[in-house]
């Protein structure tokens, strides 16, 4: 058995495309239609309800999470699509399904199969008051596929992480994943799951995100480690529901997040913060009641850079292709209400947009092809998937 052989993708904005600066941390600033803005946008096939694209390294192949419960992988340079056998069953219904893929960059020479990691939602294991909770896990395993790459299958996978605990509701799941760039650590996006407090307590994982080993272990020198139990998994904590994470050419881990009312907010990922929901934020319940904005003394790490009205991010990367030079090191952060690619300039640990680029639809995933273009796919049924380039 062998993985696909090279598949094409891309990742690409262009210098002409510049927003002004004045619309900064206003979720609703209008920006330019990509295509004005000189951005060639391809029109490359249609999912159901894809939640995560991600290129396999090495390759040209793009594999396609689809929210009710496939794997697809598509092989750019031509265009064909094949369903990956051996997935699991996920508790597809709200914001609830097949999440994030995540793939080792280490493997990109593999030829016997290639590790990956998934995120789901699952129902609860039928413990009593369990019925009905659900709760992300990540699982491992490897994708395997025959010598023309005609079918493909996961075999081995095995659940290494469960969001702790498990509740009702089918919101705020965020299950992204990123392996660090030394390929020793896996981090997990762990959403509050609508439920607000429980971001602020240390007994549980809902609100946070975890640093684990790649076997889904918690990792050395986790900031509470010594409390063991889940406690042990948490690297930082008071998050709402985390969309994106990417790591920056500099090796720090950046994540942007949903706010209430008002307040998305980009944040550097730092070991031991704690980023304030529900005590702290730059929005309001959505009921109109009033969250207390973060202040320099409040005791909270603040975000980097924050929109109110929001911009409803659905994913990020952080750019490094070749394509848009210019570009190297902003996050790009796919939008839902504001259907546009935002771009963001980082310098250090402060952020300012610098590019907005709509679309006509609302945006679901992005990532970047081997060539330095860019890919997004639309959330809906039919969501298309397209190639932005030069």
């Amino acid at each position: 058995m062998k993985t696909l052989s090279t598949f094409p993708i891309a990742l690409s904005l262009s210098a002409a495309a510049l927003a002004s600066c004045a619309f900064a941390q206003d979720g609703e600033s209008v920006g330019t239609p990509a295509e004005e803005a000189g951005l060639t946008v391809e029109r490359m096939g249609k999912f159901d309800r894809p939640w995560a694209i991600e290129f396999i390294p090495g390759s040209e192949t793009l594999a396609i999470t689809e929210q009710p419960g496939k794997l697809i992988l598509m092989k750019t340079n031509t265009g064909e699509t094949l369903e990956v056998s051996g997935v699991p069953e996920v508790a597809f219904g709200g914001q609830g399904g097949f999440g994030d893929i995540a793939f080792l960059e280490s493997e990109a020479n593999r030829e016997d199969g290639r590790t990956i990691y998934l995120s789901w939602a699952e129902l609860g294991d039928g413990e009593p008051g369990d019925e009905g909770a659900r709760g992300a896990v990540v699982g491992k395993g490897l994708l395997v596929c025959d010598e023309k790459a005609d079918s493909c299958a996961i075999e081995g996978l095995d659940v290494i992480w469960r969001q702790a605990p498990k509740v009702t509701g089918k919101g705020h799941f965020s299950h992204r994943i990123q392996i660090s760039p030394d390929e020793q650590y896996l981090f997990i996006a762990s959403g509050d799951r609508q439920k607000k407090t429980p971001a602020q307590d240390l007994d549980n994982t809902l609100g946070t995100i975890v640093r684990l080993n790649l076997d889904g272990t918690p990792a050395e020198g986790n900031p509470f480690a010594d409390q063991g139990g889940v406690t042990a998994q948490i690297w930082s904590y008071g998050h709402r529901n985390i969309l994106g994470m990417d790591f920056a050419p500099d090796g720090r881990l950046w994540e942007i997040e949903h706010g209430p009312a008002g307040g998305d907010e980009l944040n550097v990922v730092t070991r031991e913060a704690n980023y304030g929901w529900p005590v702290r934020s730059n929005g309001d319940n959505y009921n109109g009641s009033d969250i207390p904005d973060h202040t320099a003394d409040d005791g909270f790490t603040k975000p980097a850079i924050h929109w109110t009205p929001v911009i409803a991010p659905s994913d990020m990367i952080i750019y490094t292709g070749d394509m848009f030079g210019p570009w190297q090191g902003n996050a790009l952060i796919a939008g839902l209400k504001t259907r546009a690619i935002v771009r963001v300039a980082i310098d250090g640990d402060t952020a300012t947009e610098v590019g907005r680029y709509t679309f006509d639809k609302r945006l679901r995933s992005i990532a970047q092809g081997p060539d330095g273009s860019v890919w997004v796919v639309e959330q809906y049924k039919n969501g298309r998937l397209l190639k932005i380039s030069m």
